[in-house]
């Protein structure tokens, strides 16, 4: 989003004609910037065999599924409905690496039975793999590095306490059932959290990845998982992909070298291919002013983006309507009953009632963790897409609220 003719538009389209056009509250995605951030990372690791598969939980809205489907990636699916959406769309089966966490065994087999390739974090479930399957599918075991990184202790799942993957100091016991079962293991994974800023992060990982890849003579890849870090507000340090791909990159060489044969790199990203496309456009309801704060009311809330008062996210809010004026501070809430400040103190441009503003940074987990807290209806979403604007979900209604309801008899 950019301001043209002291206007804001996205790939030529005003803002708030869209606004207009589709209402508010409501979620803007630009998919030229998804193409663009996508190639970011494909040119980053351009001299190894690379397969991106974009992380689902992020955003599954179909739309931006088949637009990543299109530049030719793949998928990390983490429930089996993830992967179904991904079928529906169009994925290939062995395009979608399933990855779940807790869950019972009953899933691992709809996905063995979906042909995806099945990821396992957990001893128990490697096992019963081992006892349903033999060697006659194959699988990747998700490991647990015990290396504490990302930017939130919710979002760090790479360390000794974490509930995800099979710890290293496990490896014994993991060699153990694969020898027992005759496990044929095509892949080593591991993820250690989001926010990521550097290399070395992912070069110890691989350090440790590498050493425990010589007991698994079948491998046809190794994955990094993801976590690279974008930028939330002005001067925030980034993941430097480019220093990360060529260091990456000349270990990984050396690795398959020593290994015998090239093995694919695979990576995981999800908030780094969407975050920044997306923007949550609300509509100022009221200017309250306390004797303490100049509080400003918007039509949305935690119930529409959740991250402020679950992670203490910062998204960054302008006022599109007034994107010249000057400048004041303002703490700006939501309309559920309960505390939901999307970003206190903030200085930004004037604001009036009737206004729209943007929360930027919003195409990661913001409408997938949306929900009907207070009855409130989730909002429409819109793509912008080599400069066509398209309604890719209908903003809920009453009925959608009855819809699984039962109204029982007394």
């Amino acid at each position: 989003m950019e301001i043209i003719n002291q206007s804001y538009q996205i790939q030529g389209h005003q803002v708030l004609d869209i606004c207009q056009k589709f209402d508010t509250p409501l979620y803007v995605y630009d998919g030229n910037t998804i193409v663009k951030k996508l190639n970011i990372i494909k040119n980053a690791f351009k001299g190894q065999k690379l397969q991106i598969k974009y992380a689902a939980k992020a955003l599954t809205n179909i739309s931006i599924l088949k637009l990543l489907k299109e530049q030719g990636i793949g998928l990390d699916t983490v429930s089996i409905q993830e992967a179904k959406l991904g079928l529906h769309v169009g994925f290939k089966p062995e395009q979608i690496i399933f990855t779940p966490n807790c869950v019972s065994f009953d899933e691992i087999k709809q996905a063995v039975e979906l042909g995806l390739v099945i990821n396992i974090d957990n001893l128990s479930m490697l096992e019963q793999f081992g006892n349903a399957y033999g060697n006659s599918v194959p699988c990747c075991i998700r490991l647990n590095p015990h290396i504490l990184a990302g930017g939130n202790a919710k979002i760090q799942v790479g360390h000794i306490d974490s509930k995800f993957g099979i710890s290293i100091l496990q490896v014994r016991h993991i060699l153990r059932i694969v020898k027992s079962y005759h496990l044929k293991i095509s892949g080593l994974h591991m993820h250690t959290g989001s926010d990521i800023l550097e290399a070395e992060v992912f070069l110890r990982g691989a350090e440790i990845l590498f050493d425990i890849a010589k007991d698994f003579p079948d491998l046809q890849f190794i994955d990094f998982g993801s976590g690279f870090k974008v930028a939330y507000k002005e001067g925030d340090i980034t993941t430097d992909l480019e220093d990360l791909g060529e260091k990456l990159g000349t270990v990984f060489n050396d690795f398959c070298k020593e290994y015998g044969r090239e093995l694919e790199i695979w990576f995981e990203p999800g908030k780094f291919l969407v975050s920044e496309s997306g923007f949550l456009f609300v509509n100022v309801n009221v200017v309250k002013q306390t004797p303490a704060t100049a509080f400003v009311g918007v039509d949305s809330g935690m119930n529409h983006l959740i991250r402020p008062s679950l992670y203490d996210a910062y998204h960054e809010i302008i006022n599109v309507s007034n994107p010249t004026g000057i400048s004041r501070v303002y703490s700006i809430v939501g309309y559920i009953c309960e505390t939901d400040t999307l970003g206190a103190d903030r200085k930004m441009n004037e604001v009036k009632e009737g206004d729209i503003l943007a929360i930027k940074n919003a195409g990661a987990y913001g409408f997938m963790m949306s929900s009907n807290y207070n009855s409130r209806f989730r909002p429409a979403e819109v793509l912008i897409y080599q400069n066509k604007v398209q309604l890719i979900r209908k903003r809920e209604n009453f009925d959608d609220l009855l819809k699984n309801q039962i109204l029982v008899n007394f």
